[in-house]
């Protein structure tokens, strides 16, 4: 192995992973594997990737929590550009940590990955000006199979940094803003889901 650093079980919720990529850097730059299978497959991980994504969002922009219903995905994201707090909740229906939720935060300058299984909402905000991010998935995105979870539920009382605002009872962001002032950005569906009572289990 050698090329990453592999923390399992972070926050105590079973399967959740912290990986750093060595980074080889000199006056000229840097050079990292982002990627390798072997390294993976050597620390425990046998994970069939399918798919790359990646997203820019600006400033204040939250996306989520989000999850697939019947075609769950396992999910290793990392921020290529900026700063993201980076939050997932456990779903999983059999896990003594249910409804748990873990956050890190993600920045182009700390390079660090974070492993997601099957059976979490996943979620982020955007801390920089700019954030680009990058994510790998084990399977494909599947029309009408997309499920959430309010990012605010006061059951799970996930600690957002710097967002200022008080809970009204629903997800909408109104009212939200990070501490410089800037209003928290959801789009109109991640405003619309329901708290960790009424979500889907796995």
């Amino acid at each position: 192995m050698g090329q990453i650093k592999v923390t399992k079980n972070v926050g105590g919720i079973e399967g959740l992973c912290i990986i750093e990529p060595a980074v080889h850097g000199d006056e000229r730059g840097y050079f990292m594997e982002t990627y390798n299978q072997r390294d993976m497959e050597e620390a425990g991980f046998h994970i069939d990737f399918v798919q790359d994504n990646q997203s820019m969002s600006t400033k204040g922009v939250l996306r989520g929590l989000h999850f697939q219903k019947h075609y769950p995905q396992c999910k290793l994201v990392r921020a290529v550009r900026g700063s993201v707090f980076d939050v997932v909740v456990d779903l999983r229906a059999d896990s003594p940590t249910y409804g748990k939720w873990y956050g890190v935060e993600l920045t182009e300058e700390n390079k660090k990955q974070f492993l997601i299984p099957e059976g979490f909402a996943h979620g982020f905000l955007v801390l920089s000006d700019v954030a680009e991010f990058c994510y790998k998935v084990n399977d494909f995105w599947h029309l009408n199979d997309e499920g959430g979870m309010a990012w605010n539920d006061p059951e799970i009382g996930i600690e957002w940094p710097h967002v200022q605002g008080t809970y009204q009872g629903s997800c909408s962001a109104e009212g939200y803003t990070l501490d410089d002032g800037t209003p928290l950005n959801l789009s109109d569906k991640d405003q619309k889901w329901l708290g960790l009572k009424d979500t889907f289990k796995f």
